[in-house]
């Protein structure tokens, strides 16, 4: 019987992966079997490394998303890649009052227009070659409440996921399958400040039904099963995976 969440045979590219949920998702990939791109801005040679000890396959690519138009021709450079994570993301924190155009831009360009003109990049190499491809692109709660003291990675991940469904209804006929994760109150260096307020960090794990922050690698499964065939009739879904946080 085959595997339906299989990624044996496929190639995938994980952008930011050189650590936290990009590292997760890459390490989740390469033991369901996809042959893994590891691309960041920093080094991946940890999470590479980490692949190759467990059996798996995977490279290094070096990508700075600061500038959003990095990756326009990366598609035509690499071998053919099946599946694509949009993880890379940044974020900054000050009052709305006080927020600078500088902070505004800077995280609008990775976590929203780097993730576009990515998307239509491997779109139009999948297209090319007469292919299909998934995906998977990395949402968050403040895709859904407003939070505070982050505009921009507020706004940028509302984006997202819009995006993620507009994208969904151009391409979905067309043999790719646009989705998100959209990653609860995960234990990574995006949220160590959140981590280090004893207060935040208290209200936080009140609200959480499954009383714990997230691990990295529970994003895995879902970028797993998002790419894998048995998600191949799910278009422009966003997957909560919170712990709960939003039914609460």
């Amino acid at each position: 019987m085959t595997d339906i969440f299989s990624l044996a045979g496929k190639r995938a590219l994980v952008t930011g992966s050189n650590t936290g949920i990009g590292q997760a998702i890459a390490i989740s990939l390469a033991k369901a079997g996809a042959d893994v791109v590891c691309a960041g801005r920093s080094s991946v040679d940890e999470t590479v490394g980490l692949i190759g000890a467990e059996g798996g396959k995977a490279q290094g690519l070096k990508l700075d998303l600061g500038d959003p138009m990095a990756g326009k021709d990366l598609f035509q450079t690499l071998d053919p890649i099946d599946i694509l994570i949009n993880n890379a993301g940044i974020i900054r924190r000050a009052d709305a009052v006080d927020f600078t155009e500088a902070d505004w831009d800077d995280v609008m360009d990775v976590n929203l227009k780097a993730v576009f003109f990515l998307c239509q990049a491997f779109a139009k190499s999948v297209f090319a070659r007469g292919g299909s491809g998934k995906v998977v692109n990395i949402a968050s709660l403040l895709s859904f409440q407003g939070g505070i003291r982050v505009p921009s990675y507020t706004a940028s991940k509302s984006g997202v996921a819009g995006l993620t469904k507009l994208l969904a209804n151009e391409w979905a006929a067309k043999g790719i399958n646009v989705n998100a994760i959209a990653p609860g109150y995960i234990t990574t260096n995006n949220t160590e400040a959140l981590r280090n307020d004893e207060n935040r960090n208290k209200a936080i794990l009140d609200r959480i039904p499954a009383g714990r922050w997230g691990d990295a690698a529970d994003i895995g499964g879902a970028a797993v099963f998002l790419s894998s065939p048995a998600a191949n009739y799910i278009h422009g879904a966003i997957l909560n995976v919170d712990g709960g946080w939003l039914a609460r």
